[in-house]
């Protein structure tokens, strides 16, 4: 059975509005989408700016990446993020064909690319802690005694890529459940693509504010 013969959300335009259909002209599930990538979009934007913020103030901010092997290991982590983000619109336009079987093997294509990312992203901190970078660092009350750029800068990395990674585990598992799913529709599909590249978009920013930005 074709993903084109399950069941389609109904639009505006076929039954016009009155109350059970997007006055938008688009499904339920996708409008609700980016209404939540506007508000998670929000939150990483204030992080972020919080990290910049934070870098632009202090005159001594940590550079403790080096072009190997923090950089190379970081841009092979995008590379797969990049992969999956291609295999995932390989999905979305296998499922706009009513492709289903090829839909479910870029799906889980892109789950792989995921995973591939998580597994270099973990062994990541497993280095940067082993490094001395530290989550929760040492704090001192005393004024002289302080040392906010080194102090300030584990937290913020581990925040930021941290809640980059639950974003990342999120997206596999949602992913993961769409592809299984049977009676999935086309705007399932594209509607979790929509999250998969909301989630890839983030970590380029990442990737150049946070890593490119801090080389020795």
């Amino acid at each position: 059975m074709s993903v084109s013969n399950l069941e389609q959300p109904v639009t505006a335009s076929q039954i016009g509005w009155r109350g059970g259909a997007s006055p938008f002209g688009i499904g339920r599930r996708k409008l609700g989408m980016w209404l939540f990538i506007l508000s998670d979009s929000m939150t990483f934007g204030a992080l972020l700016a919080g990290y910049v913020y934070l870098r632009m103030a202090s005159e001594e901010w940590p550079k403790p990446f080096a072009l190997w092997p923090e950089i190379t290991l970081a841009t092979i982590m995008t590379v797969c993020l990049l992969a999956s983000s291609l295999t995932m619109s390989k999905a979305v336009s296998a499922a706009s064909s009513g492709e289903r079987k090829t839909m479910r093997r870029w799906m889980l294509a892109t789950v792989v690319g995921g995973l591939a990312f998580v597994t270099l992203h973990l062994f990541e901190w497993h280095h940067q802690l082993g490094e001395g970078l530290r989550i929760f660092p040492k704090m001192y009350f005393v004024p002289d005694q302080a040392d906010i750029p080194e102090n300030m800068f584990g937290p913020t990395f581990f925040t930021l890529t941290g809640f980059h990674l639950l974003h990342v585990l999120s997206g596999l598992i949602y992913i993961g459940v769409i592809a299984l799913r049977r009676k999935a529709t086309r705007e399932d599909v594209e509607t979790c693509g929509l999250y998969w590249q909301f989630v890839d978009a983030v970590w380029l920013v990442i990737f150049a504010a946070v890593y490119l930005f801090s080389m020795k």
